[in-house]
């Protein structure tokens, strides 16, 4: 069965994030961003995110909004932009390509967390330039992305109005 070794990982990736939520507010009351977040009110940060793995990319989302819950948590106003670049939007549409479909959990998992950071605030804006070359079509991204014409211009720009650069590759 060629679809085991997929729904295995998936498992392996889910029960990563379990375990990584539990010992996150397991230790919550010990272990915080104190010394990072002393003196601001809002943290500003912008999101490059170029993965050619679904799994990755489901995980690192949960991981976002994990961090986006954990800093509101901490009293500080998160406002996060991610910009999706490159093979990553290949698995941010609704009608996911041939080969794909084998790993329908992980497309959900990455369909509910964009929708989920979509009601936290958080904008997501997909490069046309790479909806092009993947020929992704722009119609069919998930609801909540919002289609830019450079995802690079976007980093730019976020970036001196004072967003910090977090890169996920």
């Amino acid at each position: 069965m060629k679809s085991l070794p997929l729904v295995q990982k998936y498992l392996s990736t889910l029960l990563m994030l379990i375990f990584l939520a539990l010992g996150t507010n397991a230790n919550a009351a010990e272990i915080n961003d104190s010394v990072a977040l002393s003196g601001i009110k809002e943290g500003k940060g912008v999101y490059l995110i170029s993965l050619d793995n679904p799994q990755k990319t489901a995980l690192y989302l949960e991981i976002i909004k994990s961090t986006h819950q954990s800093m509101a948590a901490q009293g500080v106003k998160p406002d996060f932009i991610l910009v999706f670049v490159g093979a990553t939007v290949r698995f941010l549409t609704t009608e996911p390509a041939e080969e794909a479909k084998e790993i329908k959990p992980v497309l959900q998992s990455i369909a509910s967390s964009v929708k989920a950071l979509k009601e936290l605030g958080v904008r997501q804006e997909v490069c046309v330039i790479a909806t092009n070359f993947f020929k992704v079509p722009n119609e069919k991204l998930l609801p909540g992305l919002s289609l830019v014409g450079n995802g690079f211009t976007s980093l730019i720009g976020y970036q001196a109005k004072g967003y910090g650069l977090v890169p996920i590759f």
